[in-house]
């Protein structure tokens, strides 16, 4: 996944957690490493750990002027 090409960006994106639930979030991605994405969700004001190979798209926020 290119997940790690976003680091340091804002992203939507779609996850599937552990018992196979779809979310849509917007997350910051703060970093990428060992199959896991470490990212502050913006909708929960939380930071999450994410497993890498569960995010199913990934699409950059973009910011009208």
């Amino acid at each position: 996944m290119m997940i790690k090409k976003y680091v340091g960006r804002t992203v939507d994106i779609i996850y599937m957690d552990l018992n196979g639930k779809f979310t849509k979030r917007r997350v910051q991605v703060h970093s990428v490493r060992d199959g896991r994405a470490k990212v502050f969700c913006l909708e929960r004001q939380a930071p999450r750990v994410l497993l890498v190979e569960n995010i199913l798209a990934v699409m950059p926020v973009v910011r009208s002027a």
